[in-house]
């Protein structure tokens, strides 16, 4: 899921293992665990675009990372309390976090004036700061290596758990086997899940460490979140017996399906079945009037790669789509995979813009490459695709 939420799953996990032991270093540390993982899209800076598509949710999301990391992190740890030159690291620590919200916010431009944010948050991180470690006299936590390697533990596994019920995918078994596990039951950005959870985890860290009410908060946090988990579940099943009724009714024969939450709710949901030519899919919102999917077909136009059947990036493309993919020719020498797992969307135009794309380009040497990964919706017509799913949401 994204970051935030992780961040917010990590707090609440180094809460509940140490807590009550180091307060509010507990949430700090189990909130970087929780993050940590999702630290492999760096390598993205030094590999091509394919293997950043294969890299992405690989070996920091899986077990064998959750107990390697978990170790090297704990040791880490336990040093720096234990250096005399603990603030000094400190110090650098908190001041990469502003610097972190300023890439963020311009990268994605969710303000503005994202710059000028950031480094306010700069400036009064280090003010902070200043008065913390350079004023008064910092008390260690109490806490054994051991308390470290829970904590460390905990919050890098339940990342990669938690990212198992979206959609695209998370390579638990790394590196033994790089099946990824999806449930399929959750967006990957769902405020209803994180929102409330988040509020009671800033809530909770007012308290001090003693206080039971503390864990009351972050222990609601966590049982409102897995209880949304739950819900999600039985919904999909809910939307599992719509489609597969709709289907019967079509009189439609197909080998599997597939059905998974719109972004940001639980109440969209889109849905694909796969034929022998291609596939059938539509949306269903639980709001609708009728218990039925609106269906329409879209091929998959295997024949346009038939004379490729070895090349490696049509292969990685087909496994990271779980191999629900579409073809659409652009020009002579450039298709688009169409990963059709995330759906489309219709801005009236007659044509479908599907929300995960790649353009492969045909060399002369005889191989594709990737030109690009495109996720989500263009970045001009991103307030307008969310008009239009929530429009959708409201239910037909």
């Amino acid at each position: 899921m994204d970051s935030l939420t992780q961040i917010t799953l990590g707090a609440a996990v180094g809460e509940v293992v140490l807590g009550k032991k180091i307060g509010n270093r507990a949430l700090i540390w189990g909130a970087i665990g929780g993050t940590i993982p999702d630290l492999d899209v760096i390598a993205g800076a030094f590999t091509t675009e394919i293997q950043e598509l294969a890299y992405h949710r690989g070996f920091s999301h899986s077990i064998l990372f959750s107990i390697i990391g978990a170790i090297i992190l704990s040791w880490a740890i336990d040093k720096l309390y234990q250096s005399r030159y603990h603030k000094y690291f400190a110090t650098i620590g908190w001041l990469l976090f502003p610097i972190g919200v300023g890439f963020f916010l311009n990268r994605f431009e969710v303000l503005p004036a994202g710059l000028g944010f950031s480094i306010l948050i700069f400036v009064i991180t280090a003010y902070i700061l200043y008065r913390r470690y350079f004023i008064r006299s910092i008390v260690k936590p109490v806490a054994t290596r051991q308390d470290w390697l829970w904590l460390c533990f905990w919050s890098l596994l339940t990342h990669p758990i938690l990212d198992c019920f979206t959609t695209y995918g998370t390579q638990l078994f790394q590196p033994f086997s790089s099946y990824r596990v999806a449930f399929n039951t959750i967006s990957v950005a769902d405020p209803i899940y994180t929102v409330p959870f988040l509020i009671l985890v800033i809530i909770a860290s007012f308290y001090h460490r003693s206080n039971g009410t503390r864990r009351i908060l972050v222990g609601l946090g966590i049982g409102l979140s897995s209880a949304y988990l739950i819900f999600a579940a039985i919904n999909k099943q809910r939307i599992n017996a719509v489609f597969e009724a709709t289907l019967e009714q079509n009189n439609i024969e197909y080998t599997r399906y597939m059905t998974s939450p719109t972004i940001l709710n639980n109440i969209l949901w889109y849905c694909l079945a796969e034929t022998e030519d291609g596939y059938y899919h539509g949306l269903y919102s639980i709001f609708d009037n009728k218990r039925k999917v609106n269906i329409s077909f879209t091929a998959r136009n295997e024949h346009l790669i038939l004379d490729h059947p070895d090349d490696s990036t049509i292969k990685t493309l087909k496994w990271f789509s779980n191999d629900y993919y579409g073809l659409t020719q652009l020009s002579e020498d450039i298709l688009q995979f169409n990963d059709l797992r995330f759906g489309s969307i219709d801005f009236g135009d007659g044509q479908e813009t599907y929300i995960f794309n790649f353009p492969i380009h045909l060399k002369e040497e005889g191989y594709y490459e990737l030109a690009k990964i495109n996720g989500g919706p263009p970045p001009g017509d991103r307030k307008k695709s969310l008009q239009i799913l929530f429009e959708r949401l409201k239910g037909i």
